[in-house]
């Protein structure tokens, strides 16, 4: 039985490396103890890309040249994983739990007709494949079984730590022979742009999150958060009221209509919680809640809450840090 692990590449300084959801997949396939783990690379396979992969126990590295593959298409990417699972003859292809990722396998499950379990948190069985899964927005788990000959899953960020394998892999870069047709490329990414400075990026790969929600209070309320966002080297969210107010560009939103997270910590200012921002945030590793009101859903889901007014805790932070 083999195992073929979809990895995402994100930039660091000047090169290209396995981003930690990644790393967290290749050590949640390995303990699977399902046989070899193989790593096709969606984006370039550089030498720390290759070295992330290795680290982590990946006998082969499936990489496809296409200069059509430049540009993000949810279509043709999937060409690239199916020709990664032919291959490696797998029996099962793992996906990061990412927009990307779900879409991705989303697509090779719909043009193969195989089941798919997305958001898995567990691995009860490997034959036959019983999982459990996040739902509801992450608000129930779920058990399920996938029973297609190739099995296909994404992984809820922060299932696993990332941990090194024993012993290295070979990671040896082998070259896919890919046809592109060009119905899968009517839908890709045509441009990107960076953000200004001072704006939120790198929001779904920030290790902390600083959100803020109504409890801003206005356009002028965000001061403090995005001086704490800052301050901890994290990234500003918002909740889905503030984007609709006007009072918050769109790509900050965390939730279902906006992105999902998962960072060490989430610190959630003047939000109440309700399942859709829920199902954005609920990955996260610690959550800080700082609300007035002590029944919002935020505050009793929270691992750690403070009852009081963002405007007047976080300043208090914010003091406390410079001390």
């Amino acid at each position: 039985m083999s195992v073929v692990v979809v990895i995402e590449v994100e930039s660091v300084g000047s090169g290209a490396r396995a981003s930690l959801v990644s790393r967290e997949v290749l050590t949640f396939a390995r303990g699977l103890g399902a046989g070899d783990v193989h790593a096709v690379v969606l984006g370039e396979a550089s030498p720390g890309v290759v070295a992330d992969c290795a680290e982590q126990g990946v006998v082969a590295v499936h990489v496809a040249s296409n200069p059509e593959l430049q540009r993000y298409a949810a279509a043709a990417w999937a060409a690239v994983i199916e020709a990664s699972g032919r291959a490696a003859r797998a029996d099962l292809v793992v996906a990061p739990g990412t927009n990307r990722g779900n879409e991705v396998l989303a697509h090779v499950a719909a043009r193969r007709n195989l089941d798919m379990a997305a958001n898995v948190v567990r691995v009860d069985s490997v034959a036959p494949l019983v999982v459990e899964r996040q739902v509801v927005g992450g608000a129930a788990l779920e058990k399920t079984r996938v029973e297609s000959r190739v099995r296909l899953m994404t992984m809820a960020g922060h299932a696993v730590e990332p941990v090194a394998a024993d012993s290295p892999g070979a990671a040896e870069v082998r070259a896919l022979d890919v046809t592109i047709d060009p119905t899968d490329l009517r839908a890709q990414v045509i441009r990107t742009e960076r953000r200004e400075a001072g704006d939120t990026s790198g929001l779904t790969g920030a290790k902390v999150v600083v959100g803020a929600g109504r409890g801003a209070g206005g356009p002028a309320g965000f001061d403090s958060a995005i001086a704490l966002a800052d301050r901890l080297g994290g990234a500003l969210g918002v909740s889905r009221v503030v984007t609709s107010l006007g009072w918050r560009p769109h790509h900050e939103q965390v939730g279902q209509t906006g992105s999902r997270i998962s960072p060490d910590l989430y610190i959630a200012c003047g939000i109440s919680g309700a399942i859709q921002h829920w199902a954005g945030c609920s990955s996260s590793r610690t959550i800080l809640a700082i609300n007035t009101d002590a029944e919002a859903p935020m505050v009793t889901k929270a691992d750690y809450a403070v009852i009081g007014d963002m405007h007047e805790v976080l300043p208090a932070i914010l003091e406390a840090l410079d001390r």
